[in-house]
């Protein structure tokens, strides 16, 4: 594995191997790994944008992008989007992953 540099990087590692990093490939589950991470930033003082909590830029992305928010979370959305659209819900959140990436890039 290569030296992480962000959440970014982890996510890349996480791209190339999701059996080895995410149980049963659940998009909640890589939240709930996600928000180890953010803890492990607070806690350590770590100065970095975190773009997946519940009210990060990410879920608000996604709640733009699909015209409305759900209780439950980003992740819940988008195992529900890829149930919706018949795709492995990591596939999906790749996929969204990407479009949130590429966006974000042009408006910065």
């Amino acid at each position: 594995m290569a030296e992480l540099r962000d959440v970014y990087d982890f996510l890349e590692e996480v791209r190339q191997r999701p059996g080895m990093w995410v149980r049963r490939s659940s998009v909640q589950h890589l939240d709930s790994i996600l928000t180890g991470y953010w803890v492990a930033l607070e806690v350590h003082e770590v100065d970095e944008q975190f773009d997946f909590g519940n009210g990060g830029r990410f879920a608000e992305w996604l709640w733009e992008r699909r015209g409305g928010s759900s209780p439950l979370g980003w992740a819940a959305e988008v195992e529900r989007l890829a149930e919706a659209e018949h795709k492995p819900a990591m596939e999906m959140f790749f996929a969204l992953l990407d479009e949130y990436r590429s966006e974000r890039a042009v408006a910065d």
